[in-house]
């Protein structure tokens, strides 16, 4: 990293655990919208000085904007969103927000540590039973899909990119959506076939496709 501390940056920071989905999402806004980013990569466990004087939780990811810190991941997309309009990836009316940031945090909230106990859990129960919870609330969603063309909405959202790096990871999580899924296949190759998410991509993330 370069020597100028990183509160004095022309351009934002972004702390980023190269293979968890709340770091990813955060990435791909910044794609979405061509926002100029430094990304650090860090690995859980192995986190710098610089982030630790700057985080005092020590979470992933964190933003840096000079005099502005930011930790919480949904926070830190609509602060993206907010900051730079164009284009908008959430809704200006208050029904369609609120319903957006209820997902949003479910995602964040629910699912993710779902796909991290798949990811990384030891107990092989709990991970059967994170696999099986994660299928099943895919499955419950299958109706979202068939009527718009993306989550809830006609135009691509938040909500869709945290369903997008969601739906990159489920073959590594030795995850197979059944036939009767069809709505949401469709749905995932429109969103992961985006220029922007291909290019949002860290090499980990790369390795757990074959093929993009």
């Amino acid at each position: 990293m370069s020597d100028i501390p990183i509160t004095k940056r022309s351009v934002m920071v972004l702390f980023s655990d190269p293979k968890s989905p709340s770091s990813h999402r955060v990435r791909l806004v910044a794609k979405e919208k061509d926002i100029p980013l430094e990304v650090v990569s860090v690995e859980e466990g192995n986190l710098p000085e610089d982030l630790l004087e700057l985080n005092p939780y020590g979470t992933l990811p964190t933003l840096v904007d000079r005099d502005l810190v930011l930790y919480d991941p949904q926070v830190i997309i609509e602060y993206l969103d907010e900051r730079f309009p164009h284009p908008p990836l959430m809704s200006v009316d208050p029904i369609s927000k609120a319903r957006a940031r209820q997902m949003l945090r479910q995602i964040e909230k629910e699912w993710y540590p779902l796909v991290e106990t798949v990811s990384n859990g030891t107990d092989a129960d709990e991970v059967k039973k994170a696999r099986r919870d994660l299928l099943e609330r895919l499955i419950q969603l299958i109706p979202v899909f068939e009527h718009k063309p993306f989550f809830m909405s006609e135009e691509y959202s938040l909500v869709d990119v945290s369903m997008a790096v969601l739906l990159w990871r489920l073959p590594s999580l030795g995850i197979d959506l059944p036939k009767s899924a069809k709505p949401i296949l469709d749905y995932a190759k429109k969103v992961l076939e985006r220029e922007m998410f291909t290019e949002s991509l860290s090499d980990d993330e790369l390795d757990m496709r074959d093929v993009i």
